[in-house]
């Protein structure tokens, strides 16, 4: 399934506005999807008409409580510190916003990675 390119304009607006002071984001097409990295840890992404939010495993039972929101189980197993966040959970632009902040918040609490760790 080819991912939702007016989410991903929107993704990459957040992340401009958002995180101002951070590394610049990276695009990576992947699953049929794109994937926004920051200090060449995963951040966020886009996945058909779904928003994925790395929010890491402590956050993530707080992240799955919100509305819109369930495991990223594209694999058929949860992966643990990551969501899929359904279009009414991010069509506000403020709910957007949210989510790129708290993936940019665990992507920034992470080392950067080396050029041979990437």
């Amino acid at each position: 399934m080819a991912y939702d390119t007016e989410l991903a304009e929107r993704v990459r607006a957040a992340l401009r506005r958002v995180g101002a002071g951070t590394a610049p984001p990276r695009e990576i097409r992947m699953f049929g999807g794109l994937c926004f990295t920051v200090g060449g840890h995963m951040c966020c992404g886009v996945a058909g008409h779904d928003l994925v939010v790395r929010v890491g495993p402590t956050r993530y039972l707080e992240a799955l409580a919100e509305p819109c929101a369930r495991p990223m189980d594209f694999t058929g197993r949860p992966l643990k510190g990551f969501v899929y966040v359904g279009p009414a959970g991010y069509r506000r632009a403020a709910d957007l916003t949210k989510w790129i902040q708290r993936a940019l918040s665990f992507a920034g609490s992470l080392p950067p990675k080396t050029p041979s760790q990437t």
